[in-house]
């Protein structure tokens, strides 16, 4: 992907885009990485730039614990901090992309992905006496399933091939096309065509814009490919689906997990369909698919000097059995069945009984759900166990519970926030935009009782512990934050629009020189910021502005016209 998906550039080349956008970023394009036993490694475009501590991390990261047993191959998934040293791109080309995209799709500038294809098989002829080799994809964008599906499209020929594979590979991501939400991009691969297509932020949610197969058109795909980002929510929320409401519970508080599992696979697995849960809010903490003892922010999570950190961890290493046993939120899970099979239940147990942690499934947790729990949906997915229903309509019925439960959460706060916009009428053209209202916790209690969740979900309990909890969490600082950006910036857009309304031309009539030149600046800026921040300004509202701008400068002397019309060219 051309831009900051995969890595997969081919070696030394660079497209024009490639090219615009490290000129955008003025760092690194991402990195395809190939690393074996002794963690030496190749790494594809060869001008990516990945800073020596990325790269430890990425190697060790790479490969399951040696505990974990995973012969054969694995897929798994994790994530890791930019290192600080590194500028933080504000403005790069994937911006124009990314303010098109679900919030929780959106790429957060602090970290990176990989995700991992490892293989170990049996070789005698090897010292170790295994292959052991990882290809990882390292990006910024969390389309979990898509870069799972590239990788097992290239891994395997990969593995027996070396890099002259990996480098045709390389060359055949580097000719797709930019990552458009909601567009249905063809993406060749050795050979392969995908059919994929990105969500925006328009699309409804809860729903899968699945691209269709024509007989015509499209007897050339080879690989379809429902979701970029979705994983298989029933089969990891399975073992402790009894519990899935309070997981969702300590989710959306942001509380500290630990999720403990036998490999990569099934740890990172868990935790993005953790995270996945609360969709579509964002979960704005820290959460880590699978996290080792050397991971750089080892010591920062597992420090018993200060409280546990908002964070979920995924782990494989029995050794984080003791490290962590003073997190308040423990998931044990044994191996994930396959399709179809469903796995003893786990029980919720006190954290007094930690001392079977190593050995026993369950969730260890002294928490008390607010909310009363809702058997329809559990009778609703064990009927489907009983049935044999599909992994996959069981994951439609669960993901849509959870929408359902998030939204009756999440609309009470939005309805309220709406109401902290001050009226149009209110904005005038010749004062700066009026302030949002400020969110009072009191105040929108008093909005439950009467438009409260009790109007859309079935579900009873302490609703008003629940929300002020959840008001003090990141979570809800980070939805605030990012609402209240959006409701700025619409003040912002209706204040241009006023702005066009006016009749200029009659104003500068009645003020100095000083103060035209003074409005004339102020537009060229407002402009400026338009551009910069994506306001939702319609682009004839622009047009007309730019007009109205020329028409004022062509109205002042000559010697100020030419030094307007330079200034702040657009």
């Amino acid at each position: 992907m051309a831009l900051r998906g995969p890595a997969g550039l081919g070696p030394g080349s660079r497209g024009p885009l490639d090219e615009a956008v490290a000129a955008a970023e003025g760092r690194e394009a991402p990195a395809l990485v190939a690393a074996g036993a002794t963690l030496e490694d190749v790494i594809y475009p060869q001008h990516s730039k990945l800073t020596d501590k990325e790269k430890t991390n990425i190697c060790y990261l790479s490969f399951p614990d040696s505990n974990s047993g995973c012969l054969g191959d694995t897929q798994f998934c994790f994530r890791f901090r930019q290192s600080s040293g590194r500028k933080v791109s504000l403005h790069c080309l994937l911006d124009q992309f990314d303010k098109d995209l679900p919030v929780y799709l959106k790429k957060d500038p602090a970290y990176f992905y990989g995700y991992v294809y490892f293989r170990q098989v049996r070789d005698k002829t090897l010292k170790r006496g295994y292959f052991q080799k990882s290809l990882v994809l390292i990006s910024k964008l969390p389309y979990i399933h898509f870069f799972h599906t590239v990788l097992k499209q290239i891994a395997p020929e990969y593995f027996e091939k070396n890099e002259p594979y990996l480098e045709a590979a390389c060359n055949d991501v580097d000719r797709w096309p930019a990552p458009v939400p909601g567009k249905t991009l063809h993406l060749p691969i050795m050979g392969v065509v995908m059919k994929v297509r990105i969500p925006t932020c328009y699309d409804k949610p809860g729903t899968t814009q699945i691209v269709q197969l024509t007989q015509q058109v499209d007897s050339h795909i080879s690989v379809i490919l429902p979701t970029v980002h979705e994983v298989d929510l029933f089969r990891c929320f399975c073992p402790v689906f009894l519990h899935s409401q309070m997981l969702w519970e300590l989710v959306l508080l942001g509380e500290p997990i630990v999720v403990m599992a036998p490999s990569p696979s099934e740890s990172s697995e868990t935790v993005l369909a953790l995270v996945n849960c609360i969709s579509p809010l964002k979960y704005f903490s820290d959460f880590r698919p699978y996290f080792t003892i050397h991971d750089s922010e080892f010591k920062e999570y597992t420090t018993r000097t200060q409280a546990p950190p908002s964070v979920i961890l995924g782990v494989t290493n029995p050794f984080f059995a003791k490290t962590l046993q003073h997190w308040p939120h423990i998931i044990r899970i044994g191996d994930l069945k396959p399709a179809g099979e469903i796995p003893k239940q786990v029980k919720v147990k006190k954290l007094k009984n930690l001392k079977t942690l190593d050995s026993k499934p369950g969730v260890y947790t002294s928490y008390k759900p607010y909310l009363n729990r809702d058997e329809e949906i559990i009778k609703q997915l064990q009927k489907g166990v009983q049935q044999k229903r599909p992994s996959e309509a069981q994951s439609v019925i669960l993901r849509r519970y959870f929408l359902e439960l998030t939204q009756s959460f999440i609309i009470p706060l939005e309805r309220y926030v709406a109401s902290l916009m001050p009226l149009q009428k209110s904005i005038s053209p010749w004062k700066s935009p009026p302030q949002l209202r400020q969110f009072l916790p009191e105040e929108f209690m008093k909005t439950l009782e009467k438009t409260g969740p009790q109007l859309t979900s079935r579900i009873k309990g302490d609703w008003i512990g629940l929300y002020r909890h959840f008001l003090k969490s990141p979570n809800f600082d980070g939805w605030f934050k990012t609402r209240r950006k959006e409701m700025t910036q619409k003040l912002e857009a209706l204040h241009l629009e006023a702005l066009c309304e006016e009749d200029l031309l009659l104003w500068i009539q009645k003020h100095t020189e000083v103060e035209i030149v003074d409005l004339v600046l102020k537009l060229k800026n407002k402009l400026l910021q338009a551009d910069r921040e994506h306001l939702p300004v319609k682009p004839d509202t622009m047009e007309k502005l730019r007009t109205h701008i020329d028409a004022i400068i062509l109205a002042l002397p000559e010697d100020l016209q030419g030094i307007l019309f330079k200034t702040g060219m657009m």
